[in-house]
């Protein structure tokens, strides 16, 4: 039975996950970090696409993705494929490296855009690895929070909800309840 196509358009913004297979790690070490976001600039120049957040942890990745003029369904082919012949040559390695396809979830309101982007902040201190989200590297916290310099992603859009100075405005959201009760959807377990 074929699969049911995803639904998508010029300017979507999906929450974008993926989990190893039966739960492994997708990361053995930081070489197999900096390999993902490597593709992800790679990928990002052959078919244009907006990151506005993104974590990459032990066994699964975020990513809070916005559309220009390619489906999410090639971008992440195109990822999580090149990754996964890195991953399996690398350690000799053979078969799935994602349980599956990737998951993705439309953003359609500002509340769910601004709790997403908390949730995958977060996502490292929830997880117990760090007290403070920017203490964590592999995501796009520092950029929001330090200023740090980050070329896969793009800070206007999440700091054009908040007034200046929009990181210190950006770490106060942080430290406050999600907006939208609804928001627990994508609080998915993944450890």
């Amino acid at each position: 039975m074929a699969r049911k196509p995803r639904v998508w358009l010029p300017g979507f913004k999906y929450h974008i996950y993926s989990r190893g297979i039966r739960k492994l790690p997708l990361f053995l070490d930081d070489g197999n970090r900096n390999k993902y976001l490597n593709l992800i600039k790679e990928i990002k120049e052959a078919y244009p696409f907006i990151i506005h957040t993104y974590c990459l942890m032990t066994n699964h990745t975020h990513l809070q993705l916005e559309t220009i003029d390619t489906s999410p369904s090639i971008i992440m082919s195109q990822l999580n494929t090149k990754y996964a012949r890195y991953f399996n040559k690398k350690y000799h390695y053979s078969g799935h490296l994602f349980e599956r396809r990737f998951n993705a979830e439309w953003i359609d309101s500002a509340a769910y855009e601004l709790d997403l982007s908390k949730y995958i902040h977060l996502n490292p201190v929830k997880a117990g690895i760090v007290e403070r989200p920017e203490d964590y590297p592999w995501s796009s916290c520092r950029a929001y929070l330090l200023g740090e310099p980050n070329s896969l992603i793009g800070t206007h859009q999440i700091f054009s909800y908040f007034p200046n100075p929009s990181s210190q405005h950006y770490r106060e959201f942080l430290e406050k309840p999600f907006i939208d009760e609804a928001a627990k959807q994508f609080t998915v377990e993944f450890s």
